[in-house]
């Protein structure tokens, strides 16, 4: 066989056709202009969303956000119990996805038979792909009786000596709503740990499995503090699904005004009075102030969104990333 010739980089490069050096700089161009595309829809975005709400900006102000009255007959609105709503049962509903979400992660990662993995992956993937209207639905036939006639009496009966747990029984309310973001939290959150479990380095697993440690040990030694940074985004990703979700919280919720303690009672959220109520609009002021909510819902998600970002490159700097 004859050696291979070495040739000097300008030699490559002139040997390199018109066609090759066209397709890089279509590429390039290419991805220029994606990235570009995807900033300028950002800003266009915000700049209509921020259009929409001028009227209501400039007859309410800040204001707006901590006044708690919603009145259309009277063309006064306040986002400070739609934002509670909005808060509360978004937290709630991730301090629940959470873990759950971290432990399908590495059942299906480390635990699970390999025959299982692929079958029980398929299913949680395929619960994120199902629609919102349907879980909704769900929610009003299922979800809703059993959380009116099983799970609020035994949590009234345990847990009815703190505010959280007590008042009358509703098919819909807070609670509902927190069960149904909650179901659609998981999925994606699950998904994204899953794959960085799986992209933990082999070596390392079996270096802290040959040096003596448990499985578990291995987990909590070398899974979880090098996927870190991954898992809370995906956590947080998860959070900005549960921030923005509108039809399904619209069905169960309950769509009442007022800030609650108790979990038992209805509610409202931001996105759940502006899918709720814009189409009956009747004044300009009104429909301003339902633009005015979904500013406030953008703000939200965009520092949910940084605060993912500021996470993540805490860790890898930390880490040495």
């Amino acid at each position: 066989m004859l050696a291979p010739v070495d040739l000097p980089l300008s030699a490559l490069a002139s040997r390199r056709r018109l066609a090759d050096r066209a397709g890089d700089l279509a590429l390039s161009g290419l991805a220029a202009a994606a990235g570009v595309g995807s900033v300028v829809l950002v800003g266009l975005i915000v700049w209509k969303v921020v259009d929409g709400a001028r009227l209501s900006i400039g007859h309410f102000g800040l204001p707006f956000v901590w006044h708690e009255v919603w009145d259309p007959n009277r063309d006064v609105y306040g986002a400070l119990d739609l934002i509670y709503g909005t808060s509360i049962t978004s937290a709630v509903a991730l301090l629940f996805a959470a873990p759950i979400s971290v432990a399908i992660g590495l059942y299906l990662s480390e635990l699970a038979p390999r025959g299982v993995r692929g079958a029980v992956g398929s299913l949680v993937e395929m619960l994120a792909a199902v629609p919102s209207v349907v879980v909704g639905l769900w929610g009003i036939l299922v979800l809703g009786p059993f959380v009116q006639q099983d799970l609020e009496p035994v949590l009234g009966s345990v847990l009815g000596w703190t505010p959280f747990f007590r008042g009358p029984h509703h098919t819909g309310g807070l609670l509902p709503a927190m069960i149904v973001l909650t179901i659609m939290i998981v999925p994606i959150s699950a998904s994204v740990c899953r794959e960085l479990f799986l992209a933990v380095p082999t070596e390392l697993k079996e270096g802290a499995i040959g040096l003596g440690l448990t499985r578990w040990e291995m987990v909590r030694g070398v899974v979880l503090p090098y996927t870190r940074g991954g898992v809370v985004a995906a956590i947080l990703l998860g959070l900005g699904r549960a921030l923005g979700e509108a039809i399904a919280v619209t069905q169960v919720i309950g769509s009442a005004q007022g800030i609650n303690v108790s979990f038992f009672a209805l509610g409202d959220t931001l996105a759940s009075r502006i899918a709720s109520q814009y189409q009956g609009a009747l004044t300009h002021l009104a429909v301003s102030s339902l633009v005015y909510l979904a500013l406030i819902l953008l703000v939200l998600t965009l520092a949910v969104n940084l605060a993912a970002q500021v996470i993540v490159k805490r860790f890898e700097v930390r880490h040495g990333h």
